[in-house]
């Protein structure tokens, strides 16, 4: 929307702290109001008041907020439309907190340790604070004795291997930073979907990596133990796989887990050998995405997609899960009948940064050259030449910056491929809709008008997916069935999206089917 005769307020509410989540929440509803041009709300911090001067919001309009301040602004199509954008923030921050009744004896603590005071039995503290100070929150809750997931993102690799090192040395998981996903005893934790319990342990560097491989093994129904989400660079040379190394021994010493999953992007070759050399009881499936060979201990194998790691535990474990690709061949080829000589390329707008890596690796090797400003490949980075496939993560740190999460909330995206979708070169428009706690209510209700719209009229064919299980509050079986009835291609796995795009820009039918 042109911001042309738009004008921009702010509110600034004193002495106010809000966790990331809370202020997600709060910028999702001011930018769903009528005539809003864009919002946000974020904590007056260094980089909070360098977002919002990058949307024109400078300190002639902040004025002396500090950080302890919660600034809400917008740009609307008038003053009533600014005012209720404000409004209707300010109720949202304050309704993810409910007020005390008059009979509350204690007050909500306001440090960590009058909440351990409160919450004696707790074992895990959830730290999810501006990144500056998030360190420091997940030591002192180390010092308490608490495994940390550390959901806050913003926290330097420096400070990452600290915090690591000094849970090894205390027996304690550091989950983070940026764990967006863990289910702990059938406890979800973050962007969890509502899994069963089962015999499957998982261990993962990638977010939407974990929900896929537990949200697949709960539709197969076998179920996962726990879910250990360790934060996207663990297994990198600097961190050394500290934690992943951790939650594997544990996995491996736990009766209730009979085979471990671990799923990473991309990481390094060297640590990944040795965090798979934990693996000394229990047999154990690695998915590290486009690691590519690699010699693994007697009793590990690799997988090459998040699909391929997922059947090979349910295997593990005794199950025999139908075929991921039943029916889809038949589909694309009646996508390519539809589908106009011009269009070849595949265009990608990803919630999920690990299904994004994951779609360049299968696309990659099927078509050929794949761009993302997420390159699983470096020298694959953006822009793209013209013609060629180019797969986004719309969930990377420069489509965020003063707006929430696609998976919490769809705009942005749908912003994106009404403008670019439509290109006349693209045969396939290829999308996740990730389901959980934590995401939008109803995503696939809010992406399937406009995907209708773009394969209207010989528009590209719209190949989508999505990840959740059964009992997620969403409704798992009413979003395909939304996005169905908007005329997409609806595939059982994220893998399986991504060969059957592969296969409509190729017109080879046959890849539908590839493995």
């Amino acid at each position: 929307m042109s911001t042309t005769n738009h004008i921009a307020r702010v509110r600034i509410v004193r002495d106010t702290y809000c966790d990331s989540l809370r202020l997600l929440v709060a910028t999702s509803v001011m930018s769903e109001q009528e005539d809003v041009s864009w919002a946000g709300a974020v904590m007056a911090t260094p980089s909070g008041l360098e977002n919002l001067a990058a949307e024109g919001f400078g300190e002639e309009v902040i004025g002396t907020a500090g950080s302890n301040d919660l600034v809400l602004a917008v740009r609307a199509s008038d003053e009533a439309a600014a005012q209720a954008a404000l409004g209707s923030g300010t109720e949202a921050v304050y309704a993810q907190a409910p007020a005390e009744s008059e009979g509350d004896a204690v007050a909500p603590p306001r440090t960590l340790r009058r909440a351990v005071e409160q919450m004696p039995d707790a074992t895990v503290a959830i730290v999810s604070v501006p990144g500056e100070y998030a360190a420091l929150e997940a030591h002192q809750a180390l010092s308490e004795g608490l495994h940390v997931l550390l959901f806050s993102d913003n926290v330097s690799i420096e400070e990452e291997a600290e915090l690591k090192k000094r849970g090894n040395e205390l027996g304690l998981l550091v989950m983070g930073p940026g764990a967006g996903t863990s289910v702990i005893s059938g406890t979800g934790l973050g962007f969890a979907n509502s899994v069963r319990r089962g015999p499957v342990g998982v261990v993962a560097a990638a977010g939407t990596g974990a929900q896929e491989v537990s949200a697949l093994l709960d539709r197969w129904g076998v179920g996962v133990s726990h879910v250990i989400g360790v934060g996207g660079r663990d297994l990198s040379e600097h961190i050394g796989g500290r934690m992943a190394k951790a939650a594997v021994r544990m996995l491996d010493k736990d009766p209730e887990t009979k085979a471990i999953l671990l799923v990473s992007k991309p990481p390094s070759q060297t640590v990944a050998r040795e965090v798979l050399g934990q693996c000394t009881s229990t047999p154990a499936v690695a998915t590290f995405l486009g690691l590519g060979d690699m010699e693994t201990p007697s009793g590990v194998r690799l997988a090459r997609t998040l699909e391929d790691g997922a059947l090979a535990a349910a295997r593990l474990v005794g199950a025999t899960p139908t075929a991921t690709s039943e029916g889809v061949r038949r589909q694309v080829e009646d996508a390519i009948a539809a589908l106009g000589e011009e269009r070849h390329t595949v265009r990608g707008y990803y919630s999920g940064g690990t299904l994004c890596y994951e779609a360049q690796l299968i696309i990659g090797e099927l078509l050929g050259d794949v761009y993302s400003n997420e390159p699983l490949l470096h020298d694959h980075t953006l822009p793209a030449p013209p013609g060629t496939h180019v797969l986004l993560d719309l969930g990377a740190e420069e489509y965020t910056v003063g707006r929430p999460h696609p998976m919490i909330d769809p705009t942005a995206r749908l912003e994106i491929m009404r403008r670019e979708a439509r290109d006349p070169e693209v045969a396939v428009v290829l999308l996740d809709v990730v389901l959980g706690y934590g995401s939008h209510e109803d995503p696939a209700g809010q992406l399937a008008p406009v995907l209708a719209e773009i394969s209207a009229d010989g528009g590209p064919r719209v190949v989508a997916y999505v990840l959740g299980a059964d009992t997620d509050p969403q409704g798992y079986a009413r979003q395909r069935a939304a996005l169905e009835q908007a005329g997409c291609l609806v595939t059982e796995t994220a893998a399986r999206a991504a060969y059957a795009a592969a296969a409509i820009a190729s017109r080879r039918p046959e890849l539908a089917e590839a493995h």
